[in-house]
């Protein structure tokens, strides 16, 4: 207990915590837009997969992570397109339509990956490349804060200013209203003459391109390379965040950092000589206590306020 002790209030482990918490935190926010829209986009874990690999792809044939970054982004937007024509033009049910864009993720991203290099499972053919880390300067050289916020990879900065630039986009601009307008009554919102089928869709491009970034950083950033499955769920943990974070940013953003913690703590502890099933569930675990304590609460509230 000492050892879980000293490893969790040390500089690396905070610094960790930043870098597992980055793609929860990007699909969270995707999770928070789509969830303000009146949408719940369950595609989020098929979208991030695939961001996964078309970014090892992209960069690999291409030679630059830049152009991986945008294919895996545009990729993951084509799906949230796809997801929003079955839902909103078909009028097909949109979680039996995210399970079934999960589902063809898990296996088109395998497909794919041994159609065009050969590779079984694991990009281990392709010469992939990441996006870069970022040194701050000044900030960089002092102990203890230097060690945990410099350093990282860029997409975790990026990740951490989109949650201030989700605040603007759904609190300080037209469209935000519209999207908090429709997501809270969508009747109101037409009888003013707002078109609620374009905001969703536009709902849904922003949630597939925030979940993009999400993907891209698992192949671009967390690692180099691509292996099957290897979201391992977190665009589920993401709609638990979104959902604890009552769709606000800020609270988003904490509670992405709470499993993003969970995460950390069960990378670190495969060295303490933990048995590895109950090192791999702390996180899944992580998710059904927060979603119980926030319910627990939701309860509360409701019942006071009657």
């Amino acid at each position: 207990m000492k050892e879980i002790f000293e490893v969790i209030f040390s500089a690396p482990f905070a610094y960790s915590v930043l870098r597992v918490t980055t793609p929860i935190l990007f699909a969270a926010l995707g999770a928070m837009i789509a969830d303000k829209s009146g949408v719940v986009n369950i595609g989020l874990e098929g979208m991030m997969l695939m961001a996964s690999l078309m970014g090892v792809l992209g960069s690999a044939f291409t030679g630059s992570a830049l152009l991986g970054l945008v294919l895996a982004v545009t990729s993951s937007i084509l799906l949230a397109l796809v997801m929003a024509y079955f839902s909103l033009k078909l009028k097909t049910d949109i979680i039996l339509a995210g399970i079934a864009l999960n589902l063809f993720a898990m296996g088109a991203t395998v497909f794919l990956l041994y159609l065009l290099t050969g590779n079984k499972g694991v990009s281990s053919s392709l010469k992939s490349y990441t996006m870069s880390q970022l040194n701050i300067p000044i900030i960089g050289k002092l102990p203890i804060i230097g060690e945990i916020i410099s350093g990282h990879n860029i997409l975790t900065y990026i990740a951490f200013l989109a949650v201030f630039l989700v605040y603007m986009l759904m609190f300080r601009t037209k469209l935000g209203l519209r999207m908090r307008a429709v997501g809270e009554n969508e009747d109101a919102a037409k009888s003013v003459g707002i078109n609620v089928i374009r905001i969703k869709v536009t709902a849904l491009v922003f949630s597939g391109m925030m979940a993009g970034f999400g993907g891209a950083y698992m192949s671009m950033g967390y690692v180099s390379w691509f292996s099957a499955n290897m979201t391992a769920g977190r665009g589920f943990i993401a709609l638990a965040a979104s959902a604890m974070g009552r769709s606000l940013p800020l609270g988003t953003m904490i509670a992405s950092l709470f499993f993003g913690f969970a995460d950390a703590l069960s990378n670190t502890m495969q060295s303490l000589r933990v048995p590895a099933e109950f090192i791999q569930m702390i996180p899944y675990v992580a998710t059904i206590v927060g979603l119980t304590v926030y319910s627990m609460n939701k309860k509360k509230k409701s019942k006071a306020n009657q």
